[in-house]
């Protein structure tokens, strides 16, 4: 039962873990597989606060309040009806007292929260830089697969600014931007501590990345062994 929760064009989707399930358009913007594998790369310690940049529909925070024993998780999101959406499907799934969706630009975030106010930030950003590839037309795809607002440079920047000393960054991105991502992370104080690469299928190139990075940590990188999606 939705009680009335949904809107026109909506459905719900089960997320087969702890119950859950999310709100997400028809024919918008639908969270894949990175997320999932983001959520499931991610390693904090109890009872962190943790800041999802770029929420979307919400759904690291959801699957985070499952698979994390995370105190409380910041979903920000720019886009007014997914931010919205995003906060339907928190309340749906009862968990208010866990997760609060905040709608506005996340550059602003040290503003409303101040440095060094978060233990772990996770981020599942745009991949494409700006003027690269074709626009999709739907202008909510648009600003989740392409740099329209927020550039690496900038996101980089204010989780820096936004993590405790120590604080862990999370992040899943693009294996050909492995050598800027690692050049704005140290100059913003965030060490690259370990990073896996997702590949298609054995045999196949890699085309995603999950990253760890510290905090003010010390220079070591560990290369983990690679993800498969599809074992065949």
């Amino acid at each position: 039962m939705d009680g009335g929760i949904l809107r026109e064009g909506e459905n719900l989707e089960d997320l087969q873990i702890n119950n859950l399930q999310i709100i997400q358009k028809k024919d918008g913007f639908r969270y894949g597989s990175d997320a999932v594998m983001l959520s499931n790369y991610v390693k904090i310690l109890p009872n962190s606060r943790v800041a999802d940049l770029g929420t979307g529909t919400g759904i690291i925070p959801l699957l985070l309040s499952a698979k994390t024993k995370a105190g409380h998780i910041t979903g920000i999101e720019i886009q007014p009806d997914m931010a919205e959406m995003a906060e339907r499907s928190v309340m749906l799934n009862h968990l208010e007292d866990r997760i609060e969706i905040v709608q506005g630009d996340f550059l602003e975030a040290v503003n409303w929260f101040g440095k060094g106010s978060f233990d772990a930030i996770v981020t599942n950003p745009p991949y494409t830089k700006p003027g690269g590839g074709l626009l999709n037309p739907l202008s909510g795809k648009a600003i989740s697969r392409h740099e329209i607002y927020c550039t690496l440079d900038q996101l980089v920047l204010v989780s820096s600014k936004l993590l405790k000393h120590h604080g862990r960054f999370f992040m899943i991105h693009r294996p050909e931007r492995l050598v800027d991502i690692f050049y704005t992370m140290r100059i913003n104080k965030i060490e690259p501590k370990s990073i896996r690469l997702i590949h298609p299928s054995r045999g196949k190139p890699a085309n995603l990345v999950l990253i760890y990075g510290l905090k003010n940590g010390n220079p070591q990188v560990t290369v983990e062994e690679p993800l498969y999606v599809y074992q065949s």
